[in-house]
C-alpha cells in the first residue's frame, strides 16, 4: 500500500506519524508535529493544521483519479461546507452527498470534477488560479488517463506553508 508523507523542510525528518485524525488512511507526517501530555494522556499536536488540510486537499484534487468517499468528506470539511451547501454548489441533493461520502455510490464524473473546482476556488491564490486553469484545460483529461487502484504517495513539507514536494519520500507501510 502506498502512503502520502508531509514534512517541514526546516525541521529534521522524524519517524512517520500516521495521521488518521483527518479521516484519511494514507497520510503520514514526517515533521510539523509534537507529542505532549494533557490531563495525564499523551496527545499529538499538529502545527498549522488548517494549512496541512489545505495541502492534502490540493493533492487530492490535482493528483487523484477518482475520489473515495472519505476523500470527498475530507474536501467538504476542509472548505467548511455542510452536505447541503456542497449539494447546492454541485447542483445535487444532500442525500447524494451523504451516499458518496459513505461509499454507497460513486460520485458521477461531472460532479467530481466540479467538486475539485469548488475546492480549489475556495482556497484560491494567484498561483492556484494558474493551476486551476491548467486543471480545467489539461489536467482533468490527464486524470482520466490515470490507472490507479491505490492512493499514490505524496510528500509535503511545512516551512511557512505546507507544500507538496516533487518526489515523495518512500516509506513502506
Amino acid at each position: 500500500m502506498k502512503r502520502e508523507n508531509f514534512f517541514r523542510p526546516s525541521e529534521e525528518v522524524r519517524d512517520p506519524y500516521h495521521y488518521t485524525a483527518c479521516g484519511l488512511q494514507n497520510i503520514y507526517l514526517l515533521n510539523g508535529y509534537d507529542f505532549g501530555e494533557h490531563d495525564g494522556e499523551r496527545h499529538v499536536f499538529i502545527r498549522s493544521l488548517d494549512a496541512l488540510h489545505q495541502a492534502i486537499g490540493r493533492h487530492l484534487v490535482l493528483k487523484r483519479k477518482a475520489l473515495t468517499g472519505a476523500e470527498i468528506k475530507f474536501l467538504r470539511k476542509t472548505i467548511d461546507l455542510t452536505q447541503e451547501e456542497l449539494a447546492e454548489a454541485l447542483g445535487n441533493n444532500a442525500q447524494s452527498i451523504a451516499r458518496w461520502e459513505k461509499g454507497q455510490i460513486t460520485i458521477p464524473g461531472d460532479a467530481e470534477k466540479l467538486l475539485r473546482v469548488v475546492f480549489f476556488a475556495r482556497l484560491t491564490t494567484e498561483e492556484e488560479l494558474r493551476a486551476l486553469r491548467d486543471l480545467i484545460v489539461d489536467g482533468l483529461v490527464e486524470l482520466d488517463a490515470f490507472d490507479e487502484d491505490v492512493t499514490p504517495c505524496a510528500s509535503f513539507t511545512l516551512n511557512e506553508t505546507w507544500t507538496e514536494q516533487a518526489r515523495p519520500v518512500a516509506v513502506c507501510c
